[in-house]
């Protein structure tokens, strides 16, 4: 594989079991392909910091509320960490570096921030993918709590989860226990991809996008909307043998897709069928 050095290092960290991967590296490697020059070991550095100037105030007592209060007050009174509520959709809040050099971000961006340092500080915490808004939660047992880092470390509860699915889709939702299921590292780091794929796509930026789908698929390589994406994009490239290479697996995987006889046609066109 002819990666760049930022893509190796992705990829070399993604071969470890998923326990072992470091969230934080995978996530400035991800971050370092948009920006070269960015040297991952500073903002590890930062987060190291964070977490022992963290460590000083926090109390003695290691009650889970208090821990996460003290996590709070310092990442949001003192550090003035926050959601980006005004351009959510800006890229800089979905590349770590930008989020810990701009203290701004989207739920998951800040989510990450949260649990690189309660991990640095020996608290135990988890991502929970409830659609549409990143969740976190202590690890701890008998605590049936969650933390939105988006909103301030606002604490919540199940039922809240379920409101602001409601909110999210304009339309009563009713909570499933996938919804608040953990996620691993690997599905952490590709939900962070997917919002950095679907932001450029919107934007039309085509190889940005294309770089994103490439990194889900190094994840995950038989995801098959991705490989049928990543051919999309690749016919929108003109890079046609990739896209014929994609289509055709697509279709091979899941030949009554609602989408095959639009991907038939294309193949067709593209003298492959």
């Amino acid at each position: 594989m002819n990666f760049s050095s930022a893509r190796q290092y992705f990829y070399q960290e993604i071969q470890q079991a998923d326990e072992h991967i470091d969230l934080a590296k995978a996530a400035l490697y991800i971050a370092q392909e948009e920006y070269p020059k960015l040297d991952p070991e500073e903002y590890l550095n930062a987060l190291d910091t964070m977490a022992w100037e963290l460590q000083e105030r926090l109390p003695d007592s290691r009650y889970p509320l208090r821990i996460i209060q003290g996590i709070n007050q310092y990442l949001y009174d003192d550090l003035k960490f926050s959601g980006n509520k005004i351009d959510y959709y800006d890229p800089r809040n979905s590349f770590f570096n930008d989020v810990i050099d701009r203290r701004l971000g989207i739920p998951i961006t800040l989510a990450l921030v949260y649990l690189e340092v309660a991990r640095r500080i020996d608290f135990p915490m988890v991502g929970v993918g409830m659609p549409g808004h990143f969740l976190i939660r202590p690890d701890v047992p008998d605590i049936e709590i969650f933390v939105d880092a988006f909103n301030g470390g606002e604490i919540i509860f199940a039922q809240d989860c379920e409101e602001r699915l409601s909110q999210i889709y304009q339309q009563p939702v009713t909570l499933q226990p996938e919804f608040l299921a953990v996620v691993s590292n690997r599905q952490f780091l590709a939900r962070m991809l997917t919002n950095i794929k679907f932001i450029y796509l919107k934007q039309q930026e085509l190889e940005k996008t294309l770089a994103a789908i490439e990194r889900i698929l190094l994840l995950f390589p038989n995801v098959t909307l991705e490989l049928r994406d990543r051919g999309l994009i690749s016919y929108q490239l003109g890079n046609y043998p990739q896209a014929v290479d994609d289509l055709q697996n697509y279709l091979a995987k899941v030949p009554d897709a609602q989408d095959a006889s639009v991907i038939r046609r294309l193949l067709t066109e593209l003298g492959r069928d």
